[in-house]
């Protein structure tokens, strides 16, 4: 029993992504109202980056610039790589959430609702 309270308590931020994921994913697939996928979205969005910069967490380690003092051991340093590639995809969720509100915006002009049943009714009586 200890062996898993260990190991719950050395891996907590991944049960956390797990349960934003959960939260997210559900949202995006179970909700009818097309903002609150949106919001879906971005919680699915975020679980992803911060699993992905928890993995990247080196206890111990510096900043990715070679100090003398410290050496060239890559083991002493950050891989800088994860970092920046998150945010790159979160520029890229920004952009994703831009786009979505406004498409969400130009819908609700055209349809006077976002809720999704409601709109695809619409479609097919048309």
């Amino acid at each position: 029993m200890s062996d898993l309270f260990s190991f719950v308590e050395t891996r907590y931020v991944y049960l956390f992504v797990v349960a934003l994921l959960g939260i997210g994913l559900w949202a995006v697939l179970v909700e009818r109202h097309l903002i609150k996928k949106l919001v879906g979205l971005t919680i699915f969005q975020t679980a992803i980056f911060m699993f992905f910069i928890e993995g990247s967490v080196k206890t111990g380690a510096d900043v990715p610039v070679i100090d003398k003092a410290a050496g060239s051991d890559p083991a002493l340093y950050v891989n800088p790589l994860p970092h920046v590639l998150m945010l790159t995809g979160l520029v890229v969720a920004v952009a994703v959430l831009g786009v979505a509100l406004s498409l969400a915006v130009v819908i609700h002009k055209a349809f006077g609702t976002l809720d999704d049943d409601e709109l695809t009714e619409r479609k097919r009586a048309s």
